[in-house]
């Protein structure tokens, strides 16, 4: 035995001792309400001590992002629409059509990643044959306009 253990009845805790209670502080906070914001504060506060040197980067706050997982079922998509900031949308699963206004109808791939401009019209959806998982995140406002007609969406895709 160590003359720490001795003289505390129990031995210095491991990282995996420290992470399980940090982990499970977490959960209980959770559960009893104190929601995912003050979790996620403790858990980045904590990661940004150990993962990065000469400074720690600080979350910008915003009010106006907006991040979702969108399940389209095959065939389904979008209206016509433009965001104010631009949008930043990725397959996740399936795949999936998205045409820029003017341009060719394109499919999109799991993992990869795309942007559509501020201003931009566009639509985004699953492919005929298959659903499709969406991750999206945008900030500002969407202007909705006009359905994607049945031949807007069924022009060929460029791949």
């Amino acid at each position: 035995m160590t003359h720490e253990r001795k003289a505390h009845g129990r031995r210095p805790l491991s990282r995996a001792a420290v992470m399980t209670g940090i982990v499970g502080s977490a959960v209980l906070l959770w559960v009893v309400g104190a929601g995912p914001a003050m979790v996620a504060s403790a858990v980045e506060a904590q990661q940004a001590q150990s993962n990065f040197m000469g400074g720690s980067p600080s979350r910008q706050p915003s009010d106006k992002i907006s991040t979702s997982r969108l399940k389209f079922p095959k065939g389904s998509r979008s209206n016509w629409h433009t965001h104010s900031w631009g949008q930043l949308l990725m397959a996740e699963e399936g795949r999936g059509l998205t045409q820029e206004r003017g341009g060719p109808v394109r499919e999109v791939l799991p993992h990869q990643p795309w942007f559509t401009k501020a201003g931009v019209e566009h639509w985004h959806g699953a492919a005929p044959d298959v659903d499709m998982l969406q991750l999206t995140i945008y900030e500002g406002d969407v202007k909705w306009l006009e359905p994607v007609t049945d031949a807007q969406y069924r022009a060929a895709p460029k791949k």
